[in-house]
């Protein structure tokens, strides 16, 4: 399929997989259809399909006809969100055929560019990005709870033998807890990222559910709106947030904001052993070395320092800009932000279940030089 020029990609694999266990493995139309809803996402991908799945299986069975498979009758594909322009319970209306399609408009919206939706479609991704979860990567601590396996606890063992009378008992033993890492999300609210701010800034508001979860927004200034994205209600939490920062649409001081960042938060332990995400473009308008230079300082305190760029999926993208290109050596995964599809990525890059790709990431676009 991806040789064909589908992107099928490890989501979509794993979503074939899981409707082709559901369905019947064994029965052609079964895989056929459970391909085709999962494995396709545009209607190009739709005759490419066919083909790789005529040739893959044979072309000369009866279902396969003229290198396409004929769906079976049984099976009626109704999207719910389709328009429907009549209600089935009204007498002498005519009732028009299921609408059947590839992929649900939530599907289609996953890889759609933020900053391109309309309206409509910009309230749908609103409802989305409420569901979302993030999560620090994983690490152990110092405390320890009783466990199947591990270490001798010497303390539990004992008062086992004594609550016996000397008699001999199982040795207990105990392991270290483990707990999630803090994630600090620094939002850029300048100018140049105005179409991706609300979008980014409701990402954050689903982070900032978790109790190890900071949120500034940097521009002009540094404000500290993880108080504000304590509401419940995303609506409520954005006009809070609309009414805290006073920099919206400004300009952007990368540098300075990060030095005051690391002098008021990070040395207290806001940033020290977390993983720290800048949602930003890169566009510094104050000295490139000073971002160089705080962004070293930053990855020394920090666990993982993760730079998602909206700009990074556009063709041709390369890490030109000044702030970006003195960043970079300090980043260890470099990832896109334009998109429910890249926020989904981008949270599975925080809880450590995509590192290696983030970190490829990081060193191509380090090794990009302007001509």
């Amino acid at each position: 399929m991806r040789a064909a020029g589908v992107d099928a990609s490890a989501d979509r694999v794993h979503a074939f997989l899981r409707a082709v266990d559901v369905l019947r493995p064994g029965v052609r139309t079964d895989v056929y259809w459970a391909g085709r809803l999962t494995l396709c996402g545009s209607r190009d991908d739709l005759d490419r399909y066919d083909r790789v799945f005529a040739s893959y299986f044979g072309a000369g069975e009866s279902s396969v006809q003229a290198g396409r498979v004929a769906p079976p009758p049984r099976l009626r594909l109704v999207v719910r969100d389709a328009p429907v322009g009549r209600r089935p319970g009204n007498d002498g209306e005519r009732q028009g055929p299921p609408v059947a399609s590839l992929a649900s408009s939530a599907e289609v919206l996953r890889h759609r560019d933020v900053a391109e939706l309309n309206l409509a479609e910009r309230d749908q991704v609103r409802r989305l990005l409420a569901a979302f979860a993030l999560r620090g990567q994983m690490r152990r601590t110092a405390r320890r709870r009783p466990a199947r396996r591990g270490d001798v606890d010497p303390r539990r063992t004992i008062r086992e033998l004594l609550r016996r009378g000397g008699e001999p008992a199982l040795l207990r033993r105990h392991a270290r807890t483990e707990r999630p890492r803090r994630v600090v999300l620094l939002v850029d609210v300048s100018g140049s990222m105005a179409p991706y701010a609300d979008a980014l800034l409701r990402f954050a508001h689903a982070a900032a559910r978790g109790t190890r979860t900071e949120v500034f927004t940097i521009g002009t200034r540094l404000t500290r709106v993880t108080r504000e994205l304590s509401h419940r209600d995303p609506d409520v939490a954005m006009a809070a947030v609309a009414a805290a920062v006073p920099d919206w649409r400004g300009g952007t001081r990368l540098g300075d904001l990060l030095r005051e960042f690391l002098d008021r938060w990070g040395q207290r332990g806001t940033a020290r052993g977390a993983v720290v995400v800048l949602l930003s473009d890169g566009w510094e308008r104050g000295d490139p070395e000073l971002l160089g230079a705080q962004m070293r300082r930053l990855h020394r305190l920090t666990h993982r320092v993760i730079w998602a760029n909206p700009r990074k999926a556009r063709p041709g993208y390369a890490p030109y800009a000044a702030g970006m290109a003195a960043a970079l050596p300090s980043v260890d995964a470099f990832v896109e932000g334009h998109s429910l599809a890249a926020l989904e990525r981008l949270a599975a890059v925080v809880r450590g279940a995509d590192a290696a790709s983030g970190a490829a990431g990081a060193a191509s676009a380090a090794g990009a030089r302007p001509p």
